[in-house]
């Protein structure tokens, strides 16, 4: 079973199809770690590329995003038999005050399509939560969403929090939603800006200077 064909499928969001053939090549010995990094990951960056050059739309993204994570289900276990290390482990989570998880979700598989280790800690995240995530986990970075408007204070003392633990120096802090901007990124002092979830794997990498 060829990888382009396992390409071909996450590419294509053809979620039966993708599981199947990654079993078969599972099956016929192709290790778990060439399947994530020669096909998966590549084919979760072309989607992302389509999506900001508008070639693509958020349900396209989420179908593509959703069959990835059908492959990740099998190959899963094998890479940590295979021990094949992550890219980056990211701690993600909506602020505190905002239910809203579909966008922080669709991001959150954006990023373990590009190799990221992810640690979601849902909606209505507390600044202490994020804290006590980044104490445990010792994450690359941490994403905040909103799509509220009125949440927006939520970030800024959520990156307050991060500064009174005395662990902002420790993190990369990336922020997105709906209602946040550059402007207010810069404003927050955070380090990065993801416009949507097509932009965050790129966002992230570019922090920790990851190329691809």
């Amino acid at each position: 079973m060829s990888l382009e064909t396992i390409y071909d499928a996450v590419l294509n969001g053809k979620m039966k199809e993708a599981k199947v053939v990654t079993q078969a090549a599972v099956d016929a010995g192709v290790a778990a770690g060439d399947i994530l990094h020669k096909a998966c990951i590549p084919a979760m960056t072309e989607v992302g590329r389509q999506f900001e050059i508008g070639e693509r739309f958020v349900p396209e993204m989420l179908i593509a995003a959703r069959t990835m994570s059908g492959a990740l289900e099998i190959l899963r276990p094998l890479l940590i038999e295979e021990e094949v290390e992550t890219v980056g482990k990211v701690v993600i989570g909506t602020v505190v005050g905002d239910l809203h998880d579909i966008g922080k979700n669709l991001v959150a598989m954006m990023l373990e399509g590009a190799g990221f280790e992810i640690i979601d800690l849902g909606n209505d995240v507390s600044p202490e939560k994020f804290v006590a995530a980044i104490e445990e986990h010792k994450p690359d970075v941490v994403c905040m969403s909103t799509l509220l408007t009125t949440t927006m204070a939520s970030i800024s003392k959520t990156m307050d929090a991060l500064y009174r633990a005395e662990i902002r120096d420790e993190v990369k802090v990336v922020i997105g939603g709906a209602p946040v901007t550059q402007e207010f990124a810069d404003k927050v002092k955070a380090d990065g800006f993801a416009a949507d979830a097509g932009s965050a794997p790129r966002v992230v990498k570019a922090l920790l200077g990851i190329s691809g």
